[in-house]
């Protein structure tokens, strides 16, 4: 059996039953249903905002002029119009009469405590509380670094064994504050704490 590939494109097409519609011709109608969607989407919305106007319309409240609402009482010739009663100020005239007689005897003042020459007050710096002693002493050792002079002290209580690191004691606030300025260059936070000395 022998083909004749000479009209391919004819025999092809016979078979079918018909011709091929050009690209051009399914581009235009593939175009043409774009505005028929748009013309639905925007009868859509056309439909939606007049469906809710008709509704804010309808439930609007009637105005006092119109017709259909109820009319106004009208008011009779009988009852003449009142005027708000004056309001009374009695109080002028009643409390000067009025006297209170309280017995009270004056408050004892305390007096505050004396505070002897010999005893001033002290600045301390708490810059950590460890529970291992190496902790406190690392603190320590970043501490002697700034040219500082930290104790530690070692407290039991009932939540067991602590190691506290103390920097001071200082005689003047200003003292304090330079060493706790260094401190917290270092990122070290430290608690201000008063005591006698």
């Amino acid at each position: 059996m022998a083909r004749d590939y000479s009209s391919r494109g004819g025999s092809r097409s016979s078979a079918r039953g018909g011709s091929r519609k050009p690209a051009a011709s399914r581009r235009s109608t593939a175009s043409s249903k774009q505005p028929r969607v748009w013309r639905w989407y925007g009868a859509g919305v056309l439909s939606g905002v007049v469906g809710c106007l008709a509704l804010y319309l309808v439930t609007l409240p009637p105005a006092p002029g119109d017709e259909g609402a109820e009319p106004a009482p009208e008011p009779s010739a009988k009852a003449a119009p009142q005027t708000p009663p004056k309001p009374r100020f009695d109080f002028y005239t009643v409390l000067p009469e009025q006297t209170i007689d309280v017995d009270v005897e004056p408050a004892e003042v305390a007096q505050p405590r004396a505070t002897s020459s010999n005893r001033k007050e002290v600045y301390l710096l708490q810059a950590g509380s460890f529970r291992q002693r190496e902790d406190a002493d690392r603190r320590r050792a970043e501490l002697l670094l700034l040219g500082l002079e930290p104790r530690i002290e070692e407290s039991s209580a009932d939540n067991g064994r602590w190691f506290r690191v103390f920097v001071g004691p200082f005689d003047s606030r200003s003292k304090m504050a330079k060493a706790r300025s260094l401190t917290a260059g270092q990122d070290i936070d430290t608690l201000l704490l008063k005591r006698e000395g």
